[in-house]
């Protein structure tokens, strides 16, 4: 086994020695499908977090390069330890999350000052999700400060460009395609961005993350390792944090 491996592994939740089980028992133990979580990112650090998306992009990008793959890989530098939040991480926690990782409450409350320029995006793996977190983050909006919705579903881009070029959002939640759409053509802008956010932990009823699927793991990995956020991550005059839930 890849040092890897067993650290991904030494992570899950202990197991019987006298019966030794697979790595799917292990990977379902770590499922709580009445929270609908995967808590095992509960006690990944970063480096386990890079080697769990390095496996992923090993499974699904069967069809890319070596340098290709080289290229979506994020490295354990580029991400922030939050094993230290040892909370179930529901939507109702989300809130608290985003707190302990920023400034405080207030400052996420606070409008940027330009509009288009969020500085917090929250990426989801499907629209119906990312809806379910932009209600569970309103409470980080107001009057001059509101949630941003950058997804498909029932959503024309058009009308996300109207959106953003008209309103002041301190947060946006969306889909890596529809989030890459909106920054190529100029309508959402990068400048005041601060952190990044991965939906990891949720599951759907048929115990899906966003990284279990090569139609969801695929886009967020091409998100992720944009130029744009590559070179920031741990930049020590402008850093962008990158989080997973």
């Amino acid at each position: 086994m890849s040092n890897s491996k067993k650290r991904l592994a030494d992570a899950a939740p202990e197991v019987k020695k006298k019966k030794r089980k697979t790595k799917f028992q292990q990977d379902d133990e770590a499922l709580d499908m009445e929270l609908g979580v995967n808590k095992l990112f509960t006690r990944m650090d970063n480096q386990l977090l890079a080697d769990h998306l390095a496996q992923k992009l090993s499974r699904f990008g069967t069809d890319l390069s070596s340098v290709e793959l080289s290229d979506l890989t994020v490295s354990a530098n580029s991400i922030q330890d939050t094993t230290s939040w040892q909370e179930d991480r529901t939507l109702a926690k989300l809130p608290g999350f985003l707190e302990k990782f920023s400034d405080g409450e207030e400052s996420l409350k606070e409008p940027p000052k330009k509009k288009g320029t969020p500085h917090t995006l929250i990426v989801a793996g499907a629209g119906l999700r990312a809806a379910d977190i932009v209600r569970a983050v309103r409470k980080f909006s107001g009057k001059d400060n509101a949630v941003a919705k950058l997804f498909a579903k029932h959503m024309k881009v058009e009308e996300q460009v109207t959106f953003l070029k008209n309103r002041k959002s301190g947060i946006g939640v969306g889909t890596p395609a529809r989030l890459i759409e909106l920054i190529e053509n100029g309508a959402l802008s990068l400048g005041n961005l601060q952190r990044l956010v991965v939906d990891a932990s949720h599951v759907d009823q048929k115990k899906r993350g966003v990284m279990d699927m090569k139609d969801t793991m695929m886009p967020l990995a091409r998100f992720l390792t944009r130029p744009e956020f590559k070179e920031r991550y741990g930049d020590e005059e402008k850093p962008l944090a990158l989080l997973f839930y």
